[in-house]
């Protein structure tokens, strides 16, 4: 949960990607701030106005001349911490480049006093058409926050740039444009483990786990808008990781010991994030094996895998070390005294626990999480998107420093 309440003005355009809109409404409500969504016209033919008044939880606001004695089409502008616009076609970038307000949208983001993000979405040949290339380099001078493009699938057969960004994606450039002092950690390097290890049995097969590395690659996102240099060290991802950071490949818990091991050193923050097998077949075939081979009952022998944790605690260390935990405890007081127990054994500066299950935890759905540091201070969050829950475990164990 972030920790003050923002008054944000969602602008709608009409773009099939319309429809992600909701998705980006929906994760700001939860986060608890105030949320006004503007549609277009043209809006309304992608995503029905009952849907958006439902996930935002108030009316909304489509034509310029509605509720003039409020004079709304400058009011919302002024109030607002911060306008989002998601979708952004081409041709409502033309119109803010140039200043035009031909609609409640336009008028608002000209009576803004706060931020501005956008989040393009159109078709491959729009985007790079030069006129949308003058738009977007003219926005980006002026001070607008540019997220996205992705590319791949489009609208029809269509595929390249153009791909509206995610969720997740706009949701960390939102905390990173209301956070104070966001460049305060300038010069800090920190190191962070993501996803889950693959330990082969032969080879096509492996012993895995669920871990996507969401929470890692929201963390880098924080870690990356605050001003730090980051390296992800990545087992398996089943998520985008920040391209600005630095990747190093460790798909096996093995090549995860030799890196992190390594590489610790040279960073001020660790973070180990990763799903991290704790045992591995002894024998690895070099070919597949067959049913022929293995029987009606086969069996793998395991034998135990480094604790790279552990290790990384024990060591002779000046890094800020950070432990992660996913637990299936039933209740939050088992939960919290295995995370009191861990944060003692593998001797971590901050341990952070989570619960995780068939709908819980993995992948990009919500989350919650329990920090406890060294003192055995437990520090709870409210559940949420995890980039927003990332943003609360960044500043919990890295401060943003207050103004004298």
């Amino acid at each position: 949960m972030t920790e003050s309440r923002l008054k944000i003005v969602v602008g709608i355009t009409g773009g099939i990607a319309a429809y992600k809109a909701v998705g980006l409404v929906r994760a700001l409500v939860l986060e608890g701030h105030h949320v006004d969504v503007i549609a277009t016209d043209a809006a309304l033919q992608f995503v029905g106005r009952p849907t958006l008044e439902a996930i935002s939880r108030n009316p909304v606001h489509v034509g310029l001349y509605d509720d003039v004695a409020q004079v709304r089409h400058v009011a919302l502008g002024q109030q607002a911490d911060l306008v989002v616009i998601a979708p952004a076609t081409a041709n409502t970038l033309a119109n803010i480049a140039h200043g035009n307000a031909p609609d409640l949208l336009g008028n608002t983001v000209l009576a803004r006093r706060g931020p501005l993000i956008v989040a393009p979405a159109m078709h491959t040949e729009m985007w790079e058409n030069p006129a949308t290339v003058a738009n977007i380099s003219l926005l980006s001078e002026r001070g607008v926050v540019i997220v996205g493009p992705g590319s791949g699938a489009l609208t029809g057969n269509d595929s390249g740039a153009g791909r509206m960004a995610e969720v997740d994606e706009i949701l960390a450039a939102v905390h990173a444009a209301t956070a104070p002092n966001t460049r305060d950690l300038v010069g800090k390097r920190i190191l962070i483990s993501a996803g889950g290890t693959q330990e082969p049995i032969d080879p096509v097969r492996f012993i895995g786990n669920r871990s996507s590395g969401a929470m890692a690659a929201e963390l880098a996102r924080a870690a990356l808008s605050r001003g730090a240099s980051v390296t992800i060290v990545a087992g398996h991802v089943g998520v985008a990781l920040p391209s600005d950071a630095r990747r190093v490949n460790a798909l096996t818990a093995g090549q995860m010991h030799s890196h992190m091991t390594g590489l610790a050193p040279e960073h001020d923050v660790v973070i180990m994030a990763a799903a991290v097998a704790d045992f591995r077949p002894l024998v690895v075939s070099p070919n597949k094996l067959k049913k022929a081979i293995w029987g009606t009952s086969p069996t793998i022998e395991l034998v135990q895998n480094p604790d790279v944790l552990n290790e990384l605690g024990h060591s002779a260390r000046s890094y800020l070390l950070v432990g992660f935990a996913a637990e299936t405890f039933p209740t939050q007081e088992e939960l919290i005294a295995e995370g009191l127990r861990k944060l003692a054994s593998k001797n971590c500066d901050w341990l952070v626990t989570n619960r995780v299950g068939d709908d819980a935890g993995f992948g990009d759905v919500d989350t919650a999480v329990t920090v406890i540091n060294k003192a055995r201070d437990i520090i709870e969050t409210s559940a949420g998107s995890k980039a927003s829950v990332a943003a609360t475990i960044l500043q919990t164990i890295l401060p943003v420093p207050t103004s004298p």
